[in-house]
């Protein structure tokens, strides 16, 4: 019997109001600079950086800079741009995705919840706090902060263990295949793969919505 659920946050849980893509375009506006990198490349290095950083503005710094670097460009331009970034980034400037908080109401009747997420603390704890979501939440471990980020077992273990549970009786909730789904299974629980767009996969279940879970596909 599932005791206990686990949630992604970006993504699952809350999306910004503005997208990276468009911070990073308004960023480079500010400078006056022409586009060094694109916003796929930040995302598909963000892990590696938020293991090492302390810090959102420290993760941006040092994942810009090596990013300006590898095209030819100076570390230092990669350090400015992260700079402008974090000017028209304001991280509490996000909302949950429709449906998140009647479903959290819903569930919270019945598990224990907790949020896995990678990212740096400052950041995803303000997350949490703008939109009003962490107070459905027993736990929440940083990933990349407080350990390894996912898909590593380690932060699905720390989970657990914060909320008393077996792997075997929890279930963990995100929309990343390569992070949460990945990692869940890794870790012995059961996945949910959020996915609007209908998709092979190898998730437990798959739902189109966070919405959706107001009907547990594992009960």
């Amino acid at each position: 019997m599932t005791r206990a659920v686990l949630f992604d946050l970006d993504g699952t849980l809350v999306q910004y109001r503005r997208s990276p893509g468009e911070v990073l375009d308004r960023s480079y506006d500010r400078l006056g600079v022409d586009p060094v990198f694109p916003v796929e490349a930040y995302y598909d290095r963000y892990d590696e950086f938020a293991e090492r950083a302390s810090s959102m503005r420290e993760l941006r710094r040092e994942c810009f800079a090596a990013l300006a670097a590898e095209r030819g460009r100076s570390p230092s331009l990669g350090r400015e741009i992260a700079a402008a970034f974090d000017h028209e980034r304001d991280q509490s400037n996000v909302e949950p995705l429709s449906g998140v908080r009647p479903m959290l109401d819903s569930l919270a009747e019945r598990y224990a919840l907790g949020v896995v997420t990678n990212g740096a603390r400052d950041a995803q704890l303000t997350k949490l706090d703008a939109t009003g979501l962490g107070q459905y939440f027993d736990t929440v471990v940083v990933a990349g902060d407080d350990c390894e980020p996912k898909p590593a077992v380690a932060p699905f273990e720390m989970a657990l263990a914060d909320l008393e549970t077996k792997p075997e009786r929890a279930v963990h909730v995100g929309d990343s295949p390569g992070t949460d789904i990945a990692g869940g299974a890794a870790a012995g629980l059961d996945t949910v793969l959020v996915a609007p767009e209908p998709e092979e996969s190898t998730a437990t279940y798959v739902v189109s919505s966070p919405a959706a879970l107001r009907s547990p596909p594992w009960e």
